[in-house]
């Protein structure tokens, strides 16, 4: 696999974190640090990227639609990896920030697990630039969501738990149930129809999704039954 797509979301050798885990404490600390050139570079990578695919696109090409010098693109970004990872992020951060705030409204941990589900579903499968390389270019894609040695899947995991847990502080998830555990079976469900969509469930129908949602990962927040 080219180098510089392996790495969209797993980390590298020289990397102690991975690209997920890093869009997550942005979306978290609300960082935002990118001058206004860099600004102009990454959207430019973006629609490039999403128009065309990573592969064809050349920092040539970045550096032509933001309208700057090809020397100012790779001042910022050092190699196309670097520039690849940042765009990959930046969307996976803004996945984050949808997340967060679709559930916001949500009065039940059942409702926020149903719009939750929901919500990270739609969120990739209709991001331009996610979305579509899972469909144009899915040996870049899929195999970094399941073939990274369950790293991607453990950072939403970890994601999704850290949501869980504070409902178990409000209350609403009793004590004894496993958040850890609980939040792996919902991101593998996901991740499931990600990348092997279904014929059964319409995943564009919000409602159809949330009633999935409703019936199989809701039960997960009961107590364990006693042996």
């Amino acid at each position: 696999m080219d180098p510089v797509l392996s790495s969209l979301i797993t980390s590298g050798a020289d990397r102690s974190e991975s690209l997920l885990e890093r869009a997550f404490a942005e979306a978290v600390e609300h960082a935002e640090n990118n001058d206004e050139t860099t600004a102009r570079v990454l959207e430019a990578a973006y629609e490039l990227f999403r128009r065309m695919g990573i592969r064809r696109t050349s920092m040539e090409d970045v550096a032509r639609q933001a309208g700057v010098s090809r020397i100012t693109v790779y001042r910022r970004f050092t190699t196309k990896d670097a520039l690849v990872e940042q765009v990959i992020r930046r969307e996976f951060r803004r996945y984050f920030d949808q997340f967060l705030l679709d559930i916001r409204e949500a009065r039940t941990v059942a409702d926020r697990v149903e719009i939750g589900f929901a919500s990270s579903l739609r969120a990739i499968r209709q991001n331009p630039l996610i979305g579509g390389l899972m469909v144009a270019e899915p040996d870049l894609v899929v195999p970094s969501l399941v073939g990274d040695g369950g790293r991607t899947m453990t950072t939403v995991s970890r994601f999704v738990a850290s949501r869980l847990r504070l409902e178990q502080r409000a209350g609403n998830v009793a004590h004894d149930v496993d958040v850890e555990l609980v939040a792996e079976m919902m991101v593998r469900v996901s991740t499931s129809f990600l990348v092997t969509p279904s014929n059964l469930i319409d995943l564009d129908d919000d409602e159809q999704v949330r009633r999935i949602a409703r019936r199989f990962l809701v039960p997960m927040l009961e107590p364990p039954a006693p042996h």
